[in-house]
């Protein structure tokens, strides 16, 4: 059965955002008449700037939740075993263990069940965000993220650390997947890429940022810091307008058009991309019975296989290896933990920046070329810098897994930190020009 149109003649000549006639002819009218400015012209309005900052609130509270993972199982075992403290795990280690005299199997509990959350979270995040809206569904997730920050900032047992570490993890999962879709989806095609990738970066700053305090500061207090990307992001989400393609997908056409208009400007033209939308919009109409069987068509193998593949191929590329043992690597090696940390944190924020700036300009592949490359090299000079120390061929062998750890850590952060992120984003609008051809 034909799916039916979702417009009519009667809509198309009332709603400007419905019009079928050529987009190209009447911006040249329209610009020509000085009344509206070329879509080819426009660039990042205010609002789509602050409506990205409040929506990477999100990914900041990714960073600062995987920073406490990373740092607090990490630092906690290593000062079983060397006594050695870094970063974040400094005053929360050791402020938890003592404060509520958790075992080593006990706080292992704590820094694992937050995956365990983040997972069943990231499993249902889709289908919270095409129901609810991607608003409604980062204000779900950071509900979440809050009520489980408060809870470990005041439990007083193990019970009450690990509900807060689940529920924190729940809320990260699902906001992994709305906040860079959110932002894939409001701004203009020729930025999109860069945008995307701010998501990374605030990942990074995030956990970087939990480092450095972490030294300062008792581990409730951080728990309770934790709360306030949570807070502004529910506060800033009054104030940003819901995704436009969201909002055509569940024909609120209105409701589209006004959206779409505040994002591009009150002058900018927007009848080309309404365009693209509704010609997204009804190709996905036209999929909606189709099932998980049909992904794996041939039409589909190399995009799912590029999609999947850089996803599976960041995580087993060697960076949980390096970040959740990196104190542990640097001691082994004979480098301070602390030094070490603090080198990561002060290569990964630029490098991450760099990025993100490189991302529309130099292109997704040649980044991620470079970022593997320098990721091998990284993970090549660690692993002969222990091999040189076991067979006593040079005593400057330390120095050695301190530069192949910064240069993983750089190199990750430059590409495969943040571009598979981006693919992913982009990955439904690049599935729905393959339809339309």
């Amino acid at each position: 059965m034909e799916p039916q149109s979702i417009v009519d003649f009667d809509e198309e000549a009332s709603n400007p955002l419905l019009r079928r006639a050529s987009p190209d002819t009447e911006s040249r009218e329209d610009a020509e008449a000085g009344k509206i400015s070329s879509p080819a012209s426009s660039g990042a309005t205010a609002l789509v700037i602050f409506s990205t900052l409040i929506s990477v609130l999100g990914s900041y509270v990714f960073g600062t939740a995987v920073s406490t993972e990373n740092c607090n199982l990490t630092g906690f075992l290593t000062e079983c075993y060397v006594r050695m403290q870094v970063g974040f795990s400094s005053p929360a280690q050791s402020g938890i263990v003592n404060d509520l005299g958790l075992s080593i199997a006990e706080y292992s509990v704590f820094g694992s069940i937050w995956t365990i959350g983040a997972m069943l979270g990231a499993i249902i995040s889709g289908k919270i965000a095409d129901f609810f809206g991607r608003r409604v569904a980062m204000g779900f997730a950071e509900l979440f993220c809050l009520v489980g920050w408060t809870a470990i900032s005041f439990s007083q047992n193990a019970w009450l650390l690990d509900i807060g570490r689940f529920l924190a993890g729940y809320g990260v999962g699902i906001l992994s997947y709305v906040v860079p879709v959110y932002i894939a989806e409001i701004t203009p095609k020729n930025l999109r890429g860069a945008f995307t990738a701010v998501n990374q970066l605030m990942i990074c700053c995030g956990g970087s940022v939990m480092y450095v305090i972490g030294n300062f500061t008792s581990w409730r207090t951080l728990a309770l810091i934790g709360t306030i990307p949570c807070i502004l992001q529910l506060l800033g989400l009054f104030l940003i307008p819901e995704s436009p393609r969201w909002l055509a997908k569940m024909d609120k056409w209105k409701e589209c058009e006004t959206s779409l208009q505040r994002l591009r400007g009150a002058n900018a033209n927007i009848s080309q991309e309404a365009a693209e939308i509704i010609e997204y919009t009804e190709m996905l109409k036209q999929l909606s019975d189709t099932g998980m069987i049909d992904l794996f068509q041939r039409k589909y193998a190399h995009g799912l296989i590029v999609g999947v593949g850089l996803m599976v191929l960041q995580q087993f590329g060697g960076v949980n290896a390096i970040a959740y043992y990196a104190s542990a690597i640097f001691e082994s090696a004979g480098v301070s933990s602390r030094t070490g940390t603090l080198a990561m944190v002060v290569i990964q924020v630029p490098m991450t920046l760099l990025g993100t700036l490189l991302t529309d300009k130099s292109g997704r592949v040649p980044l991620l070329m470079i970022s593997a490359t320098g990721t091998l090299l990284g993970c090549f000079l660690t692993g002969l810098s222990f091999l040189l120390q076991d067979l006593q061929l040079w005593k400057d062998s330390p120095l050695l897994a301190l530069i192949g750890v910064l240069i993983f850590t750089g190199s990750f952060s430059l590409g495969m930190g943040g571009i598979p992120w981006v693919i992913m984003s982009e990955g439904h609008f690049s599935c729905s020009q393959s339809q339309v051809v």
